[in-house]
């Protein structure tokens, strides 16, 4: 893909987005019947439901994209219907819709709940440990790959490159310690139903609307001090996130498998606000000292299977401050990057 000096409009955005990779398209070259998208109603549901359907065509499969989620939007249902995806309107909470819907050869697992856990822990538990048993009675035995969150681990010395697949889960806060909750059930029900099965374990997923550089670019962009108490994050373009997710089929096992997903670099908090502050003209102020640790994830093995995200951290970076610069639309989503606790 020939990646642009900026990107103009939204429209320019989402086919940027869900442009699958070529290593994609061959990999889907086998799929048949129907891929199951739950959950496709969130931030990355979209990008990667229309990307599945781009690389399918590319590849001349028959196989269909099936998008599940409320639906609440009733305009993203609508765009996922013109590219493509089909769509049922479901509360996978509810175990009786979940019983209806359409059969499946393969799902890729979106469901989960972070923000708003303060004050609402009991809502994040159900959404995160709920579904899952009843996904994956529908589906017992279809192929699943799960999202997770790096969020299952503790903050890490930062010499250590990152928290590796075999580390233990022992999260900080609720939304932690609920996202092992839904892990551990994927997990059994690979066994109990002989489920192959890949858990993603995400960190930072970026697009200009959304993400660790929006938040710290709007920041100095509005002269409000960038927090360096988490120092050091890991960052990767949405795209090549369900990107590589999509590819994590062939990791699927019995039992389950986790596979960390997120760009290679250990980037500096600092650098990312100074960086930003010379491309909008603004010197950026900070808060706080860098710690000795953070939240971050070994991507050795993600990168040993798909190689280098297609998208650059340098692109992020310019791309997010001229949309920011030009006024480009945000999601108001922020994503607390800088919390400590695991409170969100």
């Amino acid at each position: 893909m020939i990646l642009p000096a900026t990107i103009s409009d939204e429209q320019q955005l989402e086919d940027i987005l869900t442009a699958p990779s070529a290593a994609l398209v061959e990999s889907v070259r086998d799929f048949s019947g129907t891929v199951a998208v739950v959950g496709v109603g969130g931030k990355m549901g979209g990008t990667l439901a229309v990307r599945l359907r781009r690389a399918l065509d590319e590849a001349a499969s028959p196989a269909r994209v099936l998008g599940i989620s409320r639906f609440s939007d009733q305009r993203a249902r609508a765009l996922l219907e013109q590219r493509g995806v089909e769509t049922v309107t479901a509360d996978v909470i509810d175990p009786e819709q979940v019983a209806g819907l359409p059969d499946a050869d393969r799902v890729v697992y979106l469901v989960g709940r972070k923000f708003g856990t303060s004050g609402s822990e009991a809502e994040t538990w159900a959404m995160n440990a709920v579904p899952p048993i009843y996904i994956c009675r529908r589906y017992a035995g279809k192929p699943i790959v799960a999202y997770s969150t790096g969020a299952v681990y503790d903050l890490g010395p930062l010499e250590l490159g990152g928290s590796r697949e075999q580390d233990p889960l022992e999260p900080r806060g609720e939304y932690g310690n609920a996202a092992v909750a839904r892990e551990r059930l994927f997990q059994w029900a690979s066994l109990q139903f002989g489920t192959p099965t890949c858990l993603i374990r995400l960190y930072y997923a970026n697009d200009l609307r959304y993400g660790v550089i929006r938040d710290i670019a709007e920041s100095v962009r509005d002269g409000r001090p960038v927090d360096l108490s988490m120092g050091f994050v890991n960052l990767i373009w949405q795209g090549d996130a369900v990107d590589q997710s999509l590819r994590a089929f062939s990791c699927a096992e019995v039992p389950a498998t986790a596979l960390n997903i997120t760009g290679p670099e250990t980037v500096s908090v600092h650098y990312l606000a100074q960086r930003l502050g010379e491309l909008l003209g603004k010197p950026p102020l900070f808060s706080n000292q860098s710690r000795p640790d953070a939240l971050l994830g070994n991507a050795a093995q993600a990168a040993g299977l798909f190689g280098y995200p297609e998208v650059t951290l340098d692109h992020m970076i310019r791309w997010t401050a001229a949309w920011v610069a030009a006024g480009g639309r945000g999601l108001d989503k922020p994503t607390h990057w800088e919390v400590r606790d695991g409170r969100y």
